[in-house]
């Protein structure tokens, strides 16, 4: 399946890749989560009208505040800005789609589906109520026991899965498919935000997946890391702020980028001193790691880090000066045009102002100690988080005579902002006032009442305006005037040169900026070889686009046409949220009993049918990633493309590197868990809990599997399908002896000695369980691996990969990181 049904078919969106539609999804489903957290945001405001309410019980209380952050964080606002950024970024740079249009996909839907394990938890005795930062130990089964909190935390890891895809897309197609002539510094601001946004997320995601993966054991295995110790909630907050503060940034990068265009196209001009931008957004998300810290004042941190956490914290609002007075002095000489996107981007500008200025309070430790537990830290999140992302709806007033080829009301946008900017500062400056308030509590102080009042007015003034910008958008869609090709006096960038909306594979010929300004090559491709460029006299310089036919694309190879559409990401999708709703009923499902000679176990399910939805699940993830593999889909790789920092590294081989690049986070957060736990509990009190003999000849066995690896990819180098069959074959024969050398540990431990996830003959069960969890992690990706090495023994066999070794050479890529990560787990466990 490679073409595309028209888009009034419902077949077209579940299997289109093509990067402009997958922004239309993205886009219309985070404005469904809108609705979804804004609904749950009305019911908090309901609650705090008296400080005596009993609108909800205090438990469905906690849970509404858990469920609305949740979604608003994960679920709104970062899908809401990469809905544009799949829809433009693309066009941009200049590039025909995202790099990996399949994983593109994959990414939508793992997003969509875990949105709705989210909304399933509800009803599975209802959903986590522990707060959005789900701080430890309220986090485990004994403070949330429903089989809708384990729902709630498996439906958080699918969503990483889909954002590591994502971000893993982004980065190569930013890095590989650029436009001839556009160097990195040449790129639309928009698109820059959107490349730091990514590499952010990169390494920013890979901490909240380890730590998701830690809590998901502590509530399916039944590990102890955040119960078992005192340890552990300081484990948790430190795992999740690494996280969670760059995720701020995360949230707000892709708002500003939209700022940064939309204050150039209505100022007329330029942005002033665009070069130092570029220089702070990299600051900012450099400094955005070295900070986390300073969300964890009022714990035991002794008080010189403490201090040197709250210079970082101060010293990251230094680069933030500069993008605000780069902002403003770009106004003040430009010719502003008040339209419906400028004041929202405006409006983003005020707010996120506020909230900066508030944050700096809450970087003094002193302040802090004041400040912290109370209505000013959810006053100052949300000035910050949902004020710098005002700008997003500004982008879909730009952006929306683009992607519908119609003109929306300009007099509807305007009351929009009206209403949503009273809105949005009586019921968030409301809470500055009423800043006592303990947070997260909804009986307060009846002197505060009014302060409350005003707000939960303002929350349904915020509520009622979103509703005039979906009437507007839908009316505008139906019945609105023709926008044109470009609707805007002062736009500058490429996708503005398209036709509205743009044609499904972007261009009319290649798009290149050698000349200094935009053109649009014709190129030719000689006997079906590559692509070569035009000469003089067969470029095509437009201002406007050019869709004739005469103009069509003429692509790397006469018979291989780009495909747009695959069933298989919404199939795989499919599959892994049926497992992890199979999952989700393993609340703490597996019990040991020990006895004199013997340990038993036994696995608790609270219905039979999950088991069954797990079981059918992971067989339904193994046959979909296989029809996967099988299918014949071609994403063309870009001939001319600009390609900084990493010339002459292939498209696939750099995927592979950020991929590993984020899997070295997760793991290195696993490590230094294990260390920080130990160190905790007394480092010389801990001897190794397992004898080293087998992990001894696991790591010879692994280290023997990477050569024969190598030996694999020159067997297909030097065209030898005999060798390449025997060094796969080989492969994955010591991989199965790893595999079985540690069941067997696992085994012996177990039944021999008593030593269990959640105890062992020392008395240190939290010992016991990182452990399990860290080997297990590393036993999974063994297992990852071979499944692959498996497909790649049966198309070798069927005489695959001798006229092209590259999938060879990725695999051997990701054996030995596998490989690499045992030599460190070796000596933590085994010999230590």
């Amino acid at each position: 399946m490679s073409e595309l049904p028209p888009t009034t078919s419902v077949k077209r969106w579940l299997v289109t890749t093509n990067h402009k539609d997958i922004g239309i999804l993205y886009t219309i489903t985070a404005l469904f989560f809108l609705l979804f957290g804004g609904v749950l945001a009305l019911l908090i405001r309901v609650q705090l009208w008296d400080p005596a309410s009993q609108v909800l019980s205090g438990l469905a209380y906690n849970e509404a505040v858990t469920a609305h952050g949740l979604i608003m964080v994960f679920w709104f606002l970062s899908p809401f800005g990469f809905g544009f950024a799949n829809y433009f970024v693309p066009l941009q740079i200049g590039a025909d789609d995202l790099a990996f249009p399949r994983l593109n996909a994959l990414s939508y839907w793992m997003y969509l589906f875990s949105g709705v394990l989210l909304g399933i938890s509800f009803f599975q005795g209802g959903t986590l109520s522990a707060g959005w930062t789900m701080y430890a130990p309220l986090n485990v089964p004994m403070y949330t026991p429903s089989i809708g909190s384990t729902g709630a935390v498996l439906a958080l890891f699918m969503f990483v899965v889909g954002v590591t895809a994502s971000t893993v897309n982004f980065l190569t197609s930013i890095h590989h498919s650029r436009a001839e002539g556009m160097g990195i510094m040449d790129m639309p601001m928009f698109t820059w935000s959107m490349l730091a946004t990514v590499w952010m997320m990169l390494f920013a995601f890979a901490a909240l997946l380890a730590v998701g993966l830690i809590l998901a054991a502590d509530r399916v295995l039944g590990s102890v890391y955040f119960s078992a110790t005192e340890g552990g909630s300081l484990l948790w907050g430190h795992l999740f702020w690494f996280f969670g503060h760059p995720e701020v940034y995360i949230v707000f990068f892709p708002a500003l980028g939209v700022m940064l265009e939309l204050f150039q196209t209505f100022s007329g001009r330029r942005l002033v001193g665009r070069k130092w931008v570029i220089i702070s957004i990299c600051l900012i998300s450099v400094q955005s790691f070295l900070v986390w810290m300073h969300h964890m004042f009022l714990t035991t941190i002794n008080l010189e880090i403490k201090t040197l956490m709250m210079a970082t914290t101060i010293g990251i609002s230094l680069p933030f000066d500069l993008l605000v007075f780069s902002l403003i002095y770009t106004l003040i000489k430009g010719r502003i045009q008040f339209t419906t996107p400028f004041l929202f981007a405006f409006g983003a500008l005020l707010l996120f102002i506020v909230g900066g200025i508030t944050g700096v309070f809450l970087g003094a430790i002193v302040l802090d100690y004041e400040f912290r537990g109370t209505y000013w830290v959810v006053a100052h999140f949300h000035y910050v988080m949902f004020g710098g992302a005002t700008a997003l709806f500004g982008g879909a007033y730009y952006w929306f005579p683009k992607m519908t080829g119609k003109m929306y009301d300009e007099f509807l946008g305007k009351v929009h902002f009206v209403l949503f900017f009273l809105g949005f500062n009586a019921v968030y400056f409301s809470m500055f006032l009423a800043w006592e308030t303990p947070r997260r509590v909804f009986e307060y102080n009846p002197a505060f009442q009014s302060m409350h009042q005003v707000g939960t007015v303002g929350a349904f003034v915020l509520g009622f305006s979103f509703f005039i910008m979906f009437y507007n958008f839908a009316k505008s869609y139906v019945s609105g005037p023709e926008a044109g090709d470009n609707p805007w006096d002062y736009s500058r960038t490429a996708e503005w040169a398209v036709s509205s909306p743009p044609p499904l594979e972007n261009w009319p010929n290649r798009p290149s900026y050698a000349s200094g300004k935009l053109e649009f090559v014709k190129d030719y491709v000689p006997d079906g070889g590559p692509a070569v460029k035009a000469d003089e006299n067969g470029n095509a310089a437009t201002d406007g686009g050019d869709s004739h036919a005469d103009h069509i694309r003429s692509y790397p190879y006469w018979d291989k046409h780009p495909s747009h559409a695959s069933i298989w990401p919404f199939a795989l999708s499919l599959a892994t949220g049926i497992m992890l709703l199979g999952l989700s009923g393993f609340n703490d499902a597996i019990e040991f009993t020990i006895g004199e000679t013997l340990a038993t176990t036994s696995v608790t399910v609270a219905n039979p049918v999950y088991l069954v939805l797990t079981v059918l699940g992971l067989l339904a993830l193994i046959w979909t990633g296989v029809k996967w593999g099988l299918e014949d889909f071609y994403a063309p790789p870009s001939e001319f493309g600009e390609r900084w920092p990493f010339e002459g590294v292939e498209k696939v081989k750099l995927g592979m590197w950020f991929f590993l690049a984020s899997d070295v986070i997760v793991f290195g957060a696993f490590i230094s868990a294990a260390v920080f736990i130990r160190y905790n509990a007394g480092w010389m009190t801990w001897e190794p809990l397992t004898e080293s003999l087998p992990g001894l000849i696991n790591t010879f066995v692994l280290l023997t599997s990477s050569f024969t690896v190598i030996l694999a990819l020159v067997a297909a180098h030097r065209n030898s399908r005999q060798g390449l069959l025997a060094s796969l074959g080989t492969t994955i024969l010591l991989g199965f002896t790893f595999l079985g050398i540690k069941m067997w540990e696992w085994h012996h431990e177990v039944f021999d000695r008593g030593v269990t996830l959640s105890q062992n003959a020392h008395g240190e069960p939290i010992q016991a369980s990182v452990y399990y969890v860290t080997t297990g992690l590393h036993g999974v990706h063994v297992v990852g691996g071979l499944l692959i090495a498996m497909f790649l023994f049966y198309r070798a066999y069927q005489g695959h990969y001798l006229d092209d070794e590259r999938p060879i050479e990725y695999f051997g890529l990701y054996w030995h990181f596998v490989d690499i990560v045992w030599v460190f787990i070796f000596p933590l466990f085994y010999l230590f």
